[in-house]
């Protein structure tokens, strides 16, 4: 409740209290999606590159880990884009990433 207090009082985006809400709303959105993004890969990439949990990851897990981080990461933002393109192309609008 103190965020949607703060987001009424705060000037941050606009006098709009509604405005600052909906803003801070996706703040919020944007932080608990990224959480849970972070632990889905910890947990994925741990089963996968961590067979024998000891005190400390060898050298080998370490790698494995990156790798496997690097590419959920890179699957990850391609289904993003695909999605956002999609909604975009649903709603008539020009689509996002073309150029990338």
């Amino acid at each position: 409740m103190d965020t949607l207090r703060s987001a009424m009082e705060s000037p941050r985006t606009s006098s709009d209290p509604k405005t600052n809400i909906m803003e801070t709303i996706r703040q919020d959105s944007a932080v608990t999606n990224a959480r849970a993004l972070l632990e889905n890969i910890s947990l994925h990439c741990f089963e996968k590159c961590v067979p024998k949990p000891a005190t400390s990851l060898s050298r080998g897990e370490q790698t494995c880990m990156t790798l496997c981080m690097e590419k959920y990461m890179a699957a990850w933002n391609t289904v993003r884009t695909q999605y956002l393109n999609r909604i975009q192309r649903e709603q008539g609008s020009p689509t996002l990433g073309a150029g990338s």
